[in-house]
């Protein structure tokens, strides 16, 4: 069999509008800037897109200049099995891992899911996010989006107005048969945990994902929980899975926080062994971000997927969406 061909590295980053403002606990933005690593060998093509992420410590400028230094490795072979040990996880591995599993499967002409072993992926259900706003608004976003089976809220706000709780009461009523998944983003004080929990068990949501700061999170550890919490930034890969037990019972899964799918897929494993809920999980992205992530979703409890759908406009050719259903990626967008 002949050897592989050498690989080339192409670096690109490109700018989504969003549809309106996403909104959290942090802050505001109005635009997805995604990081593209293309490899290809004169042939074929493999691609894999990253967001750099503030709150992690990445800029634009240093995932790229991150995944620019892989070049020298890249010609003397690196592979993505060694990917794993020579970057740190993070959006540039990100990036690169998945450009790696793209094109291992074109060069095979098979499907990712099939090189990585797993089953054929099914269409999911998605969340639908609902910035952080005051209730009035948020109430509006909700009842124009009520017809979604699983709605996501962003809280964290304020404690003008009823705060939270008045938030999260708004958009029950707006939306009385969606199912609710609550993101504070880190935005709750300690002191306002027991309630604003109460007030979202009273709403009938079934999961907060990260109330407290990420490394002041130990009073989860010290109250009985009314609803299962979710850990967002205090977990990346599988080496922060340690300590969680007792604060967390479910992890959300993002490729950017991994490294990739390589260790995404590996983390769901440990996660799942040590009895943690899985939530497959994203940054406002293209369709090519979510592509192998829609894997990845295929063994989790909870599906974030909804990049595409809060951009003005998407990659062509995209993921198909129909509703809140993300249909498995074609060959022509990713793996």
């Amino acid at each position: 069999m002949a050897a592989p061909r050498p690989l080339a590295l192409t670096v690109t980053v490109d700018r989504f509008p969003i549809a309106g403002a996403f909104s959290i606990s942090r802050g505001a933005k109005t635009e997805a800037v995604v990081v593209v690593a293309a490899l290809h060998d004169g042939v074929t093509t493999g691609r894999g897109e990253c967001v750099p992420y503030a709150r992690y410590g990445e800029s634009v400028d240093s995932v790229t200049a991150a995944i620019e230094a892989m070049r020298g490795p890249l010609s003397a072979g690196l592979d993505r099995i060694g990917l794993q040990s020579a970057m740190p996880p993070g959006a540039a591995r990100n990036a690169l891992d998945c450009a790696f599993w793209d094109i291992e499967a074109k060069r095979g002409r098979r499907r990712v899911w099939e090189l990585a072993s797993l089953i054929a992926p099914k269409p999911l259900i998605t969340a639908f996010t609902i910035s952080l706003s005051d209730p009035a608004s948020m109430a509006q976003a909700a009842a124009a989006a009520a017809s979604r089976p699983l709605l996501k809220i962003k809280l964290g706000g304020d404690e003008t107005n009823g705060g939270d709780p008045a938030r999260i009461a708004a958009v029950r009523a707006a939306a009385p048969n969606a199912t609710l998944v609550v993101d504070a983003n880190e935005g709750w004080r300690e002191d306002r945990l027991t309630a604003n929990l109460e007030a979202c068990a009273e709403a009938g949501v079934v999961l907060v994902e990260q109330p407290l700061p990420e490394g002041r999170d130990e009073a989860l550890s010290r109250i009985a929980r009314p609803i299962p919490v979710c850990a967002d930034e205090s977990v990346h890969d599988r080496v922060s899975l340690v300590g969680l037990k007792g604060k967390y019972d479910a992890v959300n899964i993002k490729l950017d926080k991994t490294g990739g799918l390589t260790e995404a897929l590996a983390m769901a494993e440990a996660a799942t062994q040590a009895g943690f809920t899985i939530m497959a999980g994203c940054m406002v992205a293209t369709s090519l971000a979510m592509a192998p992530a829609v894997l990845l979703a295929q063994r989790a409890r909870f599906t974030d997927l909804d990049g595409p759908l809060l951009l003005a406009r998407d990659r062509t050719p995209g993921l198909r969406y129909v509703g809140s259903i993300v249909e498995p990626p074609m060959a022509a967008l990713w793996g």
